[in-house]
């Protein structure tokens, strides 16, 4: 009885998504504690999913009694247990962000319990129509998300998201449309024997089939070109929606990408369509180098990241493309591992707004004076993303660049060297947007001069303080607020939201207004270091400003970032089942 475990998966989320607005017609506040329960129970049938798989190996359910391949088949083996425990983890730590930063209300929650039922429903389907039905589940769900705090700017992010996502979920049904007329099943198992048995892979069905899914899953995943929804849905949603699709949206999209790949068409089909195979090596290629520039040249920490995540998931794409066990291995680990960094960047980045209201990557001056936990796990989770060993962001890099070089020297001609050195470029550019952020949170402040802001205390009049408080990095006027956000009537207070005159709703405002992305500078203490806004929440345990289960959630982020960087081998021996079948 132990598959009954994957329906449950399924259904407890998206039945308990129904409970926050049927309840909601008596309630107002009933939705927090049905999405706790409810994604706490994932999480305890995800571990006892992959208990079962540890002990007996993959098992499947066939939904309804339907056999597969006329009925909808579920299916857990190593890779799909992976990221369902990651989905688990991820929604049930977001959540308690989301708890304290909003949105609250309960069509809120009833929206995200239901990204975590497409979420999971992605992770364990074993029928290729299915994955689209919860690939649209997702998205739609992720729209709202994005739009949840009813700003003009989330809005049109959403917007924007909506038409791509739409455009990449029609390419992947139309694929699945060749599928099926080329096979007549959905199955992935049945039509990887059924492209066998009755059409071949050289099949100009089979071809066009593989080319609109791995297309509507790259404007899925945001592989560039077809990236531009990512930064501003990014830098646009709720801090704590952008924790939750950064680490797990594209990702699971990802995990599609690898999925349909080598179960459905498997590695014989590339190693038959070397064209496909380089035309989706060049792209991913590409995407490594721009996304990371890209990223380079941001201000806005959200920014910043979303184009980070271009870049690692053409490492990702990179590596579906080698057809190299190694390679797929390294897309595999950093699969995982970028899910888990990226949750931490961006709850961290969202901690730091949340108490301090900084933004801007110049906002950060002296931040780890201010708030050294926080700034801490950003800034080891940053090393980690750059591939600083111990860290899974090091171990999932290293097997793609070997993979690569492996793949070139094998008579893969320079692309697969190409690759290599387009990660070692990639590392580069990372290096220095991490080595930025570092700087602003340990060397710039107060007391060091020109940009890095003045020493308190040193004004014309000589009483310490003058007329003016110093505002981003040393800067005010005679209106800045001093202490923790609070001023007079045209003061920015609550992390940037004052009266007419101040930036509101996160820095937006009338043209009195901070400029530089909208977004109004924070305060800074007497002693130059950021201030907590107003009401921003206290810890008895840490000096940061910021409450304490997320905070936790971020140290465990790190924890997990650095310990599954020293297991190399027990990774690729949890994966070994998988990677055998596939190359088999």
């Amino acid at each position: 009885m132990t598959d009954v475990l994957l329906p449950l998966a399924v259904v407890v989320p998206i039945v308990a998504a129904t409970l926050p607005l049927a309840l909601g017609l008596r309630y107002d506040r009933v939705g927090w504690p049905i999405a706790a329960v409810g994604t706490t129970a994932v999480a305890g049938i995800a571990a006892a999913i992959a208990a079962e798989v540890v002990a007996n190996g993959p098992f499947d359910h066939a939904l309804g009694g339907f056999l597969p391949p006329v009925g909808i088949e579920l299916v857990a083996d190593r890779l799909s247990v992976a990221v369902l425990l990651l989905v688990a983890a991820v929604s049930v730590a977001t959540l308690a962000f989301a708890r304290v930063a909003g949105p609250r209300g309960n069509p809120f929650y009833s929206a995200y319990l239901l990204l975590v039922g497409g979420l999971v429903g992605m992770t364990l389907t074993g029928d290729l129509f299915n994955l689209f039905v919860f690939l649209e589940i997702t998205g739609l769900t992720t729209y709202a998300l994005i739009a949840s705090d009813r700003s003009g700017a989330s809005a049109y992010a959403s917007l924007k998201y909506l038409v791509v996502g739409t455009v990449g979920a029609s390419l992947y049904l139309l694929g699945v449309g060749y599928v099926f007329l080329a096979t007549g099943t959905l199955n992935m198992l049945d039509v990887q024997a059924q492209i066998v048995a009755q059409a071949g892979y050289g099949d100009p069905l089979v071809r066009a089939s593989y080319a609109f899914i791995v297309t509507g899953l790259a404007l899925k995943i945001a592989i560039f070109p077809v990236h531009s929804w990512q930064p501003d849905a990014y830098q646009r949603a709720p801090d704590s929606v952008t924790t939750v699709v950064a680490a797990l949206v594209s990702t699971t999209s990802a995990y599609a990408l690898i999925r349909v790949t080598y179960t459905v068409f498997t590695v014989d089909f590339l190693a038959a369509n070397e064209g496909i195979a380089t035309a989706l090596l060049v792209v991913s290629t590409v995407s490594i180098v721009a996304g990371s520039a890209l990223a380079a040249m941001q201000s806005n920490l959200k920014r910043m990241f979303a184009y980070s995540s271009v870049a690692q998931f053409g490492m990702i794409g990179a590596a579906v493309a080698l057809a190299n066990e190694t390679a797929l291995l390294g897309g595999i680990v950093h699969l995982i591992g970028h899910g888990i960094m990226k949750f931490g960047l961006f709850l961290g980045i969202g901690l730091l707004a949340l108490g301090y209201g900084t933004r801007q990557m110049e906002d950060l001056a002296s931040a780890a004076r201010a708030a050294p936990y926080t700034s801490g796990g950003v800034a080891v989770l940053g090393l980690a993303l750059v591939g600083i060993p111990p860290s899974i962001g090091f171990l999932g890099k290293w097997y793609i660049g070997v993979g690569a070089v492996d793949a070139g020297l094998a008579g893969g001609g320079a692309v697969g060297i190409a690759v290599a050195a387009a990660i070692f470029v990639s590392t580069l550019f990372t290096l220095s947007y991490v080595a930025r952020l570092l700087e602003r949170f340990y060397f710039a402040g107060a007391g060091l001069p020109s940009d890095h802001g003045e020493v308190p205390g040193t004004g014309d009049d000589g009483d310490g303080a003058g007329d003016a408080a110093a505002t981003d990095g040393g800067r005010g006027d005679d209106h800045a607020a001093t202490d923790g956000g609070r001023g007079d009537d045209h003061a920015a207070t609550d992390g940037g939201r004052g009266d007419d005159h101040a930036a509101t709703d996160g820095g937006r405002g009338d043209d009195h207004a901070a400029t530089d992305g909208g977004e109004a500078s924070p305060a800074k203490t007497a002693d130059g270091l950021p201030a907590p806004v107003e009401g921003a929440p206290r810890s008895s345990l840490v000096p940061d400003r910021v409450p304490t289960a997320p905070l936790l959630a971020l140290g465990l982020a790190v924890l997990a970032t650095v310990a599954l960087g020293f297991g190399g081998f027990a990774l690729a021996e949890w994966f070994d089942p998988f990677l055998t079948e596939a190359f088999a």
